[in-house]
């Protein structure tokens, strides 16, 4: 391994119910924020790690340096069941089916969870390996501002809309065998990090 747990900042025990929540978080708002605890309560999640990506392959620009968005993660979101981690720059990946192939290698008997907003979900079926994300681990997809139409409505949703949790059944996700995934409806919090980008961009 080219990692260790200790580095990534994993304390983790056989049985817990732990979310992954992975982006370039560039930067981190409080939409994150937002989702990440009401993941925490919805799944029922002992703890969610964020996973801070070196970049992202779909996107043309690169991210600010890596060591900045971790710095300025752990400034925004300080609470005892949340991890920051670059897990994938010590991994040396950069797709997420393979990210969480090797978590779950590493880590036999956690329970994972993968988050996402619905906005990815709407373009889950772009990603490499898609599909091997909905058959590895559940999924928990936390509703955002003018997403959940594109969402409910996407490729991923309907090939895989046999394994859909109701939202009620929300607190069982982490506990079903994928693939299974579930759409909750949260209180809005309408940031981006796109958005957050231009205004600094414009105050220079």
């Amino acid at each position: 391994m080219l990692w260790d747990a200790h580095a990534a900042g994993f304390r983790l025990a056989r049985g817990q119910k732990v979310g992954l929540l992975g982006g370039s978080f560039d930067p981190p708002h409080q939409g994150h924020v937002h989702i990440t605890l009401e993941a925490l309560r919805r799944f029922r999640l002992d703890r969610v790690i964020w996973l801070v990506s070196p970049g992202n392959p779909l996107k043309t620009h690169g991210p600010a340096p890596l060591e900045d968005r971790m710095a300025a993660c752990r400034a925004i979101m300080q609470h005892p069941r949340v991890v920051i981690s670059d897990f994938e720059r010590l991994a040396g990946t950069r797709h997420t089916a393979r990210t969480l192939e090797l978590l779950q290698q590493a880590f036999p008997g956690v329970r994972f969870t993968w988050l996402m907003g619905a906005d990815n979900l709407a373009q889950l079926h772009r990603w490499e390996d898609w599909r091997q994300i909905m058959e590895r681990m559940p999924v928990g997809v936390l509703a955002r501002p003018g997403s959940r139409m594109a969402a409910q409505g996407s490729m991923a949703a309907d090939v895989y809309a046999h394994a859909r949790l109701p939202e009620r059944e929300a607190s069982r996700l982490a506990l079903t065998p994928p693939p299974a995934w579930c759409f909750v409806n949260v209180p809005m919090v309408d940031l981006s990090s796109t958005e957050l980008r231009r205004a600094e961009q414009e105050k220079k």
